[in-house]
């Protein structure tokens, strides 16, 4: 059985598509997942399963339709997949606030337009990175008047996509590689 990273797009923020962590456990052990651990409010959860990372995020939504009554985009990532985001940060010299230090995971990976034109978006101290089917970005500054965070954070990209903190990266993989504790 591996472990896996469940990440839930658009859930608990402002009024929209509340869900408890409890109640989202419960859920998922009611779907057939094992282990099932949550990281705070937004989204975030570890899972033993022996189902492909397609197959679990069409569960997991289906989970969320059944048990919530809302349509919500689950990306899935494998713990060694994790594990090789961790390890290939190109930013980790740069990027010294790991709360605005961000990684974005993609559903595919982005044409080379898209990232060109993503450049021109850039403000003058932030940067960002594109390897494969994540975005590194660093908002020395914060995301809150960002263009290029409007991108990563919106729907313009064109895949679906969900950013986290690299806090949030960090412990996610650490709970992902411990299964004894909730």
């Amino acid at each position: 059985m591996q472990r896996v990273l469940v990440l839930l797009r658009g859930i608990n923020v402002v009024r929209h598509n509340r869900i408890s962590m409890p109640e989202l456990r419960e859920a998922l052990e009611g779907a057939g997942f094992s282990d099932v651990r949550t990281y705070v409010q937004s989204g975030n959860v570890v899972v033993s399963s022996r189902a492909s990372p397609e197959r679990i995020a069409r569960e997991v939504n289906t989970a969320i339709k059944e048990r919530f009554g809302f349509d919500v985009t689950v990306l899935v990532r494998s713990r060694a997949e994790l594990a090789d985001v961790v390890r290939r940060n190109p930013l980790s010299k740069v990027a010294v606030d790991p709360k605005r230090h961000l990684v974005t995971f993609l559903s595919s990976e982005l044409p080379g337009e898209l990232i060109d034109r993503m450049s021109a978006l850039a403000g003058e101290q932030e940067q960002f990175r594109v390897i494969g089917r994540e975005v590194y970005s660093w908002h020395p500054a914060g995301v809150g008047r960002s263009p290029l965070w409007e991108r990563l954070g919106g729907k313009a990209l064109g895949v679906a996509a969900t950013s986290r903190n690299w806090t949030t990266v960090t412990t996610l993989l650490a709970m992902a590689g411990d299964s004894t504790s909730r």
